[in-house]
């Protein structure tokens, strides 16, 4: 199946401009154009997402990501359900094994409510059911996802105000059930996002050739 990345944001590893090391945005189908090297459409229509370690990260980390974003926001109420589903293969990893897969972040903030993370062979969760709450609660939503085996992770918010992480791999499905998010949340807009976002601070020695690498052969966002 052929994922349609064209109208999404995508962020880059590489410095926006001359004078801006900070990491450039702009549309699914520029990045493909510019960056071939970060993303690539593959010939079976699956998409392919590389993020070093070291490069342009945004301005308040020294992280690397290549990762879509959805080009509007939206609220909790403004639908009944709000769905990101994405089929996806980890072929490369960053030396501490730990990368974002998905997202459900807020406008204005950098403490979003839900991050999906692949960390050494399991799909975890960082879940703030509180708007800026300080640490969000983790948790394990599936364990025995190796390197290079495809696998779903989808996240599922509800106008009710509940959200529900799951995760399938080789015939086995984990799910984080329904987590509830608390009414401070209720005011804030929200996107999705997916790929990856490297869990690891870059350094002056960090390896040229350290970083991760996705490829999403499915991608399914709804609001209805």
């Amino acid at each position: 199946m052929s994922v349609d990345i064209s109208n999404l944001i995508l962020s880059v590893p590489v410095a926006e401009s001359s004078t801006s090391l900070v990491a450039d945005e702009l549309t699914g189908s520029e990045a493909i154009a510019q960056y071939p090297e970060y993303v690539s459409v593959l010939a079976d229509g699956s998409v392919q997402l590389s993020a070093p370690t070291k490069g342009a990260s945004s301005k308040s980390t020294h992280r690397t990501r290549c990762e879509w974003s959805e080009p509007t926001y939206w609220t909790l109420a403004g639908a009944p359900n709000h769905w990101n589903r994405q089929v996806m293969t980890l072929t490369k990893v960053n030396w501490a094994q730990k990368v974002v897969v998905a997202q459900m972040h807020v406008y204005g903030d950098d403490s979003p409510p839900v991050k999906v993370f692949w960390r050494k062979g399991d799909i975890t969760l960082g879940f703030r059911q509180t708007y800026n709450q300080t640490d969000p609660v983790n948790s394990t939503v599936l364990r025995g996802v190796p390197l290079g085996a495809k696998f779903s992770v989808s996240i599922h918010a509800t106008a009710q105000g509940t959200v529900n992480v799951t995760a399938s791999c080789n015939g086995v499905t984990g799910s984080s059930g329904d987590l509830p998010f608390d009414s401070s949340w209720a005011a804030h807009q929200f996107e999705f996002h997916g790929g990856v976002y490297n869990q690891v601070d870059y350094t002056d020695t960090t390896p040229a050739d350290d970083g991760s690498i996705c490829i999403i052969s499915d991608l399914s966002l709804v609001h209805a």
